[in-house]
């Protein structure tokens, strides 16, 4: 009986997978590098070759590793990044390049859709207008109309390697439900496409893909795969979700108003409730549905939000850069607030609500600060935002506790990073030790998908580690009340001036 699992992320940086046991314990991993095609600024494009071939080097890698047989892989799962896009023809060809979530060039179609029915956009997608699916279909439909023409469907980049390796043919190729908050289409609560919204904008309803479950078991492998991985064909693979539904899942955010913060390049902020409540109001929340029917994951995030940390260490502690354990020791002994300096995370810009001119920037630096002091507002500005993030999840769902958060990613490792969060937010925090929860939640997927799991969620329980909580101080939240007051202030302020 076969007796592995394959889980794979097609990541911006890298595609990784990892080879599972039935039990979801890693066995075998391999990385891939991806190639970034930049050529100017606001300009972001991955080549779609580059892509399906990176996933079948992954796997390839995997099976060497592991010396498993080709029959002995019950079934794969693959997930990728969320909110770029990409147009195969009716063979399940690429008509496009991949649209990367970096690239800026639809800043025009954001504008229209904004300008020409925002709020009900928010309303059906529930995420608020950001350079997504929609505006970048209208951008390819009116810069590059010979390509669109030539479109059978749009698709997310998992679901153009599925149908690679499944033999899928564009016109049967499929839109899993993780992805509809960033279609620009759809009625994410009833899971449909939207004809208010395809009327609106002019979209041709014929290219976008059916909805499907993640679980959904879409394809199997073909003869072709196999000679080129060294496994079997007729391998089970499931339609898979966003790379971000897929590591929440791995994460294990099952109970209802439970907060989790994915602490890594990005800092995100989302939690798991079981209704429907599109941000209309703040434009800060989007409703990524769960790859879990009827499950909702509300989620915002700053972006490069946890790189401002190591970009400080790096740029501004010496040649021979200080190592966080001594910062975080000099951090530590500060008061809540820095004594004085407020932090600015939005290097990039903010991304929701959509403030694109905003920058990074510390304000209130005296003669008195030094390395710590900075180091710590960082850190202080981060759980800032979040502050803010929070107040919108309870205005959203005000019946909802939200007493406790979870935190994962490279971000977790720092008790005081993690400390300064539950005292700023008044929660209390525990720190997880799990291994890639992507592919965790890619594998989970796919096994549960071809009948291998029957208990997903307790396969998933069984991957975690959770460290003693971190419980908040009262009188440290008391304070950073006034902090988070005046960093929402400072934002404000530097926003008219950028």
């Amino acid at each position: 009986m076969a007796a592995y699992l394959i889980g794979i992320d097609i990541g911006t940086q890298g595609t990784k997978g990892q080879l599972f046991d039935t039990d979801l314990n890693a066995l075998a991993t391999a990385f891939e590098e991806s190639r970034l095609v930049q050529p100017e600024p606001g300009t972001t494009w991955q080549e779609a070759d580059d892509i399906y071939g990176s996933v079948i080097r992954v796997i390839k890698s995997l099976a060497e590793q592991s010396g498993c047989k080709g029959t002995d892989v019950a079934a794969i799962g693959i997930d990728s990044q969320m909110a770029g896009i990409m147009g195969i023809d009716k063979d399940g060809e690429a008509s496009t390049c991949y649209d990367s979530w970096l690239d800026t060039r639809c800043k025009e179609y954001v504008k229209l859709v904004k300008l020409r029915a925002e709020e009900r956009f928010i309303a059906l997608t529930g995420s608020p207008v950001s350079f997504t699916h929609g505006p970048k279909m209208l951008w390819w439909k009116n810069e590059y109309p010979d390509a669109y023409r030539k479109t059978a469907a749009f698709v997310l980049p998992l679901a153009y390697v599925v149908g690679k390796i499944c033999g899928i043919p564009g016109s049967e190729s499929y839109f899993d439900w993780t992805h509809l908050q960033y279609s620009g289409f759809a009625d994410n609560q009833n899971k449909v496409w939207s004809d208010e919204l395809i009327q609106t904008f002019g979209m041709a309803k014929e290219k976008l893909a059916r909805i499907v479950s993640p679980f959904e078991i879409v394809g199997k492998t073909t003869a072709e795969f196999a000679r080129l991985t060294g496994l079997a064909s007729g391998i089970a693979v499931a339609a898979g979700a966003g790379d971000t539904a897929a590591s929440v899942l791995g994460a294990g955010l099952f109970e209802d108003d439970h907060i989790l913060d994915c602490a890594g390049t990005a800092s995100v902020l989302c939690c798991a409730v079981d209704s429907y409540s599109p941000d209309v109001k703040h434009k800060t929340m989007m409703m990524m549905r769960s790859p879990e029917d009827g499950r909702f994951f509300p989620l915002t995030y700053i972006n490069g939000g946890g790189l401002t940390v190591r970009w400080f260490r790096d740029n501004f502690t010496g040649k021979q850069p200080c190592t966080y354990r001594d910062l975080e020791t000099e951090s530590a002994t500060l008061p809540p607030g820095s004594e004085g300096i407020t932090f600015v995370p939005h290097f990039a810009g903010r991304v929701f609500p959509s403030n694109p001119n905003l920058k990074g920037s510390f304000t209130g630096l005296d003669l008195k600060h030094g390395p710590a002091h900075l180091f710590r507002s960082i850190m202080e500005g981060i759980a800032c935002e979040y502050a803010y993030y929070l107040s919108v999840l309870r205005d959203l769902y005000p019946k909802s506790s939200f007493t406790r958060m979870t935190t994962i990613g490279g971000g977790a490792s720092s008790e005081l990073f993690v400390q300064i969060k539950a005292d700023v937010l008044g929660l209390e925090a525990v720190r997880t030790e799990v291994g890639d929860t992507a592919l965790v939640g890619s594998a989970a997927i796919a096994g549960y998908g071809a009948g291998v799991l029957t208990d997903y969620r307790s396969a998933i329980r069984k991957t975690i580690r959770n460290k003693p909580s971190l419980v908040s101080d009262p009188l440290r939240h008391a304070q950073y009340k006034a902090v988070v007051e005046k960093y929402l202030e400072a934002i404000e302020t530097l926003s008219t001036l950028y």
